[in-house]
């Protein structure tokens, strides 16, 4: 094990050094999912206008879906072969690898199939109105054929990440960016296909993406991934699969809570909209704005948590304590540099973003610009929790990263969804992100203090 730390830069290279060579692309791929979804939205709310921003919004929760399968798959499947390749066991690490890459793509052709059979009952129950129906109904019957592929792309970069390959894996991820907003431009731009063209371009470049994840698995580094590895069907296969999925829950639950808020949220501001000054269509077309523009900053911040990923993991399974605290204090730092940023952007310009995607009446920015100011009024916090959620996942502890990633999403924001809005109507929607973006904080920075005093503990024993 010791000659292995040796060999494996992440056990003996400067932390600094591999946070910026394993966050920095990590970000870009998270950048680059966020950005297929506000591509799409920008040229859509030049062309489509409102409803079509509005449709984009009530699509969203599947996106989501799709990355929380990505994430279940993917950092259990990074996590497991991080931690295994720590501990000496190069074996038993190459199974982590192959059954996840099999779940990605099997997932995401299972979930395009629920999706193409009960469409209309989803948009529906994601809160469509009916003006909107149409436009939501072309967009997704359409980008649902991409989801398998979608999955697969965001899954695969972090096992290929977690082969010592990050580069590779932002460049698998910004392939199909660059296509995608190539063909919106032909397709919406130049054939005038509107809804329709923002979602074929969408499928061609996750399609291309995938392609490229595909031959990167075919030949990973520092393993040999062979036809054994891949039989999902064989039961002694389950266990790993099912060591995957535990190391991945933390990751996927925060995307899952992020989807039911989604759903509630959509719900709540059609029914509350429709009973203010606002009308149904305008709050779900900023809140989709909003919601795009946040997930940016938010993709920052994840990426930056999973950069620290294999290096956290690696070091834990190595009993190297003090690398595993410093990689988690910078990704912090990072985190919390970002997050400042985003609040000055967010306070300052509000108007000057939602005018990007398409114009609209003064009802339409009055209530845009209160959503970016109240909703992301602490988004200067919001950095905590899923940074030290995907710690706990890093270092082999789940249920702690499960219960963490849920603190503000399902545990916080939800009940406040649904209560506030019954006395103070729609702007109790508003006043619900704040409140728990920073319970969720203070529940994050206890959590992570406990933990390292456990960690602190074990040095101890170890010097003993």
């Amino acid at each position: 094990m010791n000659e292995q730390r040796k060999e494996n830069p992440l056990g003996s290279a400067p932390i600094a050094q591999l946070m910026v060579k394993f966050a920095v692309p990590s970000i870009v791929a998270m950048l680059v999912g966020a950005l297929y979804n506000i591509v799409d939205q920008l040229f859509i709310g030049q062309v489509v206008g409102k409803l079509g921003n509005a449709a984009t919004n009530i699509a969203f929760p599947l996106s989501t879906s799709c990355i929380a399968i990505a994430l279940l798959f993917g950092i259990g499947g990074a996590s497991c072969f991080n931690l295994h390749m720590g501990r000496g066991e190069k074996d038993k690490a190459a199974y982590y690898v192959g059954n996840a890459a099999v779940m990605l793509f099997f997932c995401g052709f299972v979930l395009c199939l629920c999706t193409q059979l009960f469409l209309m009952p989803l948009l529906k129950g994601f809160g469509a109105p009916q003006d909107v129906l149409p436009y939501a109904a072309t967009y997704v019957r359409i980008t649902s054929v991409g989801f398998p592929f979608l999955i697969l792309t965001t899954g695969g970069g972090h096992l290929i990440r977690a082969d010592g390959r990050p580069k590779i894996a932002m460049i698998c991820n910004l392939t199909g960016a660059v296509i995608n907003t190539i063909l919106d431009a032909v397709f919406i731009l130049k054939l005038d296909m509107g809804m329709a063209g923002a979602a074929y371009a969408t499928i061609i470049g996750q399609m291309i993406s995938a392609a490229i994840v595909v031959w990167c698995l075919r030949h990973y580094k520092t393993v040999s991934i062979h036809r054994e590895h891949l039989k999902i069907w064989s039961g002694s296969n389950w266990y790993y699969i099912k060591e995957v999925a535990s190391l991945g829950m933390a990751s996927f639950f925060n995307q899952i809570a992020m989807m039911i808020v989604q759903i509630v949220m959509n719900n709540s501001l059609k029914y509350y909209g429709a009973l203010s000054v606002y009308g149904d269509a305008t709050p779900l077309a900023c809140a989709g704005i909003v919601m795009k523009v946040s997930q940016v900053f938010f993709s920052i911040v994840i990426g930056i948590g999973q950069g620290s990923q294999p290096i956290e993991s690696f070091n834990y399974g190595a009993k190297q304590y003090g690398r595993v605290r410093e990689a988690y204090r910078l990704a912090m730092i990072a985190g919390g540099s970002i997050s400042l940023i985003a609040f000055l952007l967010f306070q300052a310009a509000p108007r000057q973003i939602l005018a990007m995607f398409g114009k609209g009446d003064e009802t339409y920015y009055q209530f845009g610009i209160e959503f970016f100011r109240i909703f992301l009024f602490f988004i200067w916090l919001n950095f905590m929790q899923p940074i030290t959620s995907t710690f706990f996942t890093s270092i082999g502890k789940p249920i702690k990263g499960i219960f963490l990633s849920m603190t503000r999403q399902i545990i916080f924001l939800l009940p406040l969804l649904m209560l506030l809005p019954k006395f103070i109507g729609i702007e109790g929607i508003l006043y619900a992100g704040p409140i728990s973006d920073m319970m969720a904080g203070i529940a994050a920075v206890i959590m992570a203090r406990v933990e390292f005093k456990e960690i602190q503990r074990l040095e101890q024993g170890i010097a003993v």
